[in-house]
């Protein structure tokens, strides 16, 4: 009987035990391996230099804690965790781990390093009691492409390692266009371990993307007919499941709303509308004017600096539209700057598959494991994850996912989306793969789930179907079985 990808994965890694009992480095490896898999996804945020990571990484956590300053922290890998307690660990690179103050300057969370200094430490490791966190780890990485080659290549070397799997089970991407640069580590970041699956484990988001309408209030309209043509772009496509547009610093900042910050939209909002344009030509006249009565330069600049002219203007508009309440308004603003849309494409393109995603990391490992380990030490293991690779239904959904976004099947294009879909590309909830409503019942989806298998057996049977077809016209059916198996169950 063939195992599931994690119960699979994780008596592969009980052999392993078994076979290193007297290796202390390969058990230490084992021991990782096991800890990666029994914990939360991690999802790791990634992209070039000002791209704003941290900021988006804030957004999702509904904290300020990541610094958003050029200091030294920015160059260190840095990982949040859920913790009971806050808690900050600094892991150097040579000597032991070492706990750190946790201090807060105007509600951001401070690193005092001592005397080390970025190139001392290996990472950082934030534990912080924030709903965020509890079912995902969330993990910082310097900026790409930096001026600094240290500090390039040390996020190069996390989310590339050479031979070792990648520290994070997904990557979210940020780019604030689509540049040649993005594309390479994208294509590079495509591994080719455990069934050539890295494409089904990136998200590009267009970060900043109330720049591009140069801050007007339809800003996020622009981005999103970008963000739609990016996701068709025949270079990307293959090496992300999609691409969202999110307005940052805004998604940051109405997370992190505060009363002061509410007064102060209110009273530009009382302002004739005349004048509140001509102040709110740039961030610099805005700042420096003395009107309106009541708001200074200095509360003036604290707002530029935490929503910028974008989120100003459209916190403005959703005042004078009639909202007057500061948490209807934090919501709403936090909904238009694009942070719903993506958090709901990490609940159902990493967070629903995160079993599958897990079990693929501890595989990588053991494979890596076994390449530097002697032949017949590595034989008797090799067998048994030979099975898994080609048996796990997981992993076969992953590598016709991968398949079908790269190479592509004899299929026409209405079966090779009906089959993506099926198998998960766009979430792996029943109703995200067989493209009903969230909130569709048993009996829909069991009649939509008999439709596609009646539909795909068909294609199955049909002698002419080639034979790569064919086997993808088996996962798809096994898919749709899977589905209906699953009813009864969750009657």
């Amino acid at each position: 009987m063939i195992e599931s990808g994690i119960a699979g994965a994780a008596h592969l890694l009980r052999q392993a035990r078994e076979v290193f009992h007297e290796d202390a480095a390969a058990l230490a490896v084992v021991d990782e391996l096991q800890g990666r898999l029994e914990g939360p996804l991690r999802i790791a945020v990634a992209g070039m230099v000002k791209a704003g990571k941290s900021t988006l990484l804030n957004a999702i956590i509904g904290e300020e804690i990541a610094p958003t300053d050029a200091g030294e922290c920015t160059r260190i890998v840095t990982w949040y965790r859920y913790g009971h307690t806050p808690r900050i660990t600094l892991h150097p690179i040579i000597g032991e781990p070492q706990s750190l103050p946790v201090t807060r300057e105007d509600g951001r969370l401070v690193f005092n390093m001592g005397d080390l200094r970025a190139d001392d430490v290996e990472r950082l490791v934030v534990d912080w009691p924030s709903a965020g966190l509890r079912d995902l780890t969330l993990i910082d990485t310097p900026g790409i492409a930096s001026l600094s080659q240290d500090v390039s290549g040390r996020s190069t070397e996390f989310l590339l390692p050479e031979d070792a799997p990648m520290a994070a089970d997904a990557v979210i991407y940020l780019m604030r266009h689509l540049h040649a640069s993005d594309v390479r580590f994208l294509e590079s970041f495509k591994d080719t371990c455990a069934g050539q699956s890295g494409t089904v484990n990136a998200l590009a988001v267009l970060s900043r993307a109330d720049e591009i309408g140069a801050g007007r209030i339809d800003s996020l309209i622009s981005a999103a007919v970008i963000a739609d043509r990016y996701s068709r772009d025949q270079n990307l496509r293959p090496l992300a499941l999609g691409v969202v547009p999110v307005a940052g610093l805004l998604a940051q900042s109405s997370r992190t709303m505060r009363q002061t910050d509410f007064e102060a939209m209110r009273l530009l909002a009382q302002m004739e509308r005349n004048q509140r344009e001509r102040l709110m030509l740039s961030a610099d006249l805005f700042v420096r004017a003395a009107e309106p009565d009541g708001l200074g330069s200095a509360a003036k600049a604290s707002l530029v600096q935490r929503f910028g002219l974008f989120g100003i203007r459209l916190g403005v508009a959703l005042l004078r539209g009639g909202m007057d309440n500061p948490t209807e308004l934090a919501h709403e603003l936090a909904r238009r700057s694009g942070l719903g849309q993506l958090l709901e494409n990490i609940a159902y393109l990493f967070q629903t598959r995160a079993e599958a995603l897990k079990a693929r990391a501890a595989v990588v490992g053991l494979e890596a494991l076994l390449r530097s380990s002697p032949r017949d030490v590595a034989l008797l293991l090799e067998g048994s994850l030979e099975r898994l690779l080609t048996g796990a239904h997981e992993f076969r959904e992953l590598r016709l996912l991968a398949t079908l976004r790269t190479e592509g099947l004899n299929l026409t294009p209405e079966q090779s989306a009906e089959a993506e879909r099926l198998v998960g590309g766009r979430g792996s909830t029943p109703p995200r793969r067989l493209g009903l409503d969230p909130e569709a019942g048993p009996e829909q989806i069991s009649e939509a789930a008999r439709e596609s298998l009646n539909r795909w057996r068909l294609l199955a049977e049909n002698p002419l179907t080639e034979p790569a077809a064919l086997d993808a016209c088996r996962v798809v059916l096994r898919s749709c079985e899977g589905m209906l198996a699953a009813i009864p169950a969750a009657r």
